[in-house]
């Protein structure tokens, strides 16, 4: 009787090990198409939550229920109430002065609108990363720096009461500070999940430094353009290259403090955010000559989009100012800005190689 022979111990092991990388990689994989969700979730609220901002619509709702605020005014009563609460606040008897039911509902559309898409990337970051926690699929490598991101929309909530709340009672607007907090943690949810994205698809072993530049520099100037936002700095110096009869307008500087004047001065808000976007795309540009013919074929087309959004980000930017801050633009302009943040990323991610098996690199670099 011929015998078995026992399985070596050692075809077990590679065996084991084999089905660990598939499951790990599957796991990347579904963390990877939530964190691509995730990512799109949060620039389509940022677009809206600009609109509502350019159209003054981000007071017209003056409470904060956040499970039955999702049913919007239903009857003629509630309509009317809602209209009646909006009308005690300083911006409807200021800016809004003789404001229609007609014209508030259209107001009230729209910040409806991004408060309920607001809740929906709540749901949509929350509810798989805690199914993909509980279900193991989540590296332990990321458990931590993902577990920002249900921490972070949850403040985000918050913040965003927060930033309402100042306009309501003595502003006609909101504080610029408040909103661009709102601002930056949106970024920076966007960035938690659009750098692990780009990790989960390549062995980040050394972070490309130019590419990292390029990335903070589009932070900043992400946030300077939310003062612009904030002071309707948009509205004034209309023109390019010049501020009325300089590069440098007349009233930079009037405020006195420099931290003052550069975050509650409107010209000066418009003129720092000018010389954030060009210092941008002169980095860009030349990080594009100085990588490029060196490096793979994925870090090369990385710096050519950096190059291409840097240019396209700011043509937008110069003709939204021209045109007066049309919506449409404005709000182009608004992606545009998230599209070179993530170049800057890409390019900073792209001098690895492809990581095998779809998975990371537990012991490269990340945002955690």
């Amino acid at each position: 009787m011929t015998a078995i022979a026992a399985p070596h111990a050692g075809s077990i092991e590679t065996s084991t090990r084999d089905i660990d990388e598939v499951t790990e990689a599957d796991g990347d994989r579904a963390v990877l198409r939530w964190l691509v969700a995730t990512a799109i979730c949060v620039v389509v609220a940022l677009v809206i939550g600009g609109v509502t901002r350019l159209t003054e619509s981000g007071l017209s709702i003056t409470e904060w229920r956040p499970v039955s605020g999702v049913v919007p005014p239903m009857s003629d009563a509630d309509w009317a109430r809602a209209f009646q609460s909006y009308l005690q606040i300083p911006e409807a008897q200021d800016v809004h002065r003789g404001i229609t039911l007609d014209a508030f509902k259209a107001l009230y559309w729209w910040e409806w609108v991004h408060r309920l898409l607001a809740r929906l990337v709540g749901l949509v970051i929350a509810v798989p990363f805690f199914v993909l926690l509980l279900r193991r699929r989540i590296r332990p490598a990321l458990q931590l720096r993902l577990a920002n991101l249900p921490i972070l929309v949850a403040a985000q909530g918050v913040l965003g009461w927060y930033m309402v709340k100042s306009g309501l009672t003595e502003r006609t607007d909101v504080s610029p500070y408040r909103l661009v907090a709102h601002l930056a943690v949106a970024v920076v949810i966007y960035l938690i999940a659009a750098w692990t994205a780009i990790t989960l698809r390549r062995r980040v072993v050394a972070m490309d430094r130019l590419g990292v530049t390029v990335a903070v520099l589009a932070f900043v100037t992400i946030l300077s353009g939310g003062f612009v936002a904030g002071l309707d700095a948009g509205k004034v110096y209309n023109e390019y290259p010049l501020m009325g009869a300089g590069v440098v307008p007349t009233e930079y500087g009037a405020m006195g403090a420099w931290w003052r004047d550069a975050l509650e001065n409107p010209v000066s808000a418009q003129f720092n955010h000018r010389v954030m976007a060009i210092m941008t795309l002169l980095v860009a540009l030349g990080a594009w000559r100085v990588r490029d013919g060196r490096g793979s074929a994925e870090a090369l087309r990385a710096w050519r989009w950096v190059a291409i959004a840097a240019m396209a980000q700011v043509a937008l930017g110069i003709g939204t100012l021209l045109l007066a801050v049309p919506i449409p633009l404005a709000a182009l302009h608004q992606v545009g800005a998230l599209g070179v943040l993530t170049a800057g990323l890409w390019a900073a991610g792209a001098a690895s190689p492809p990581a095998s098996g779809g998975g990371i690199h537990q012991d490269g670099p990340g945002l955690s």
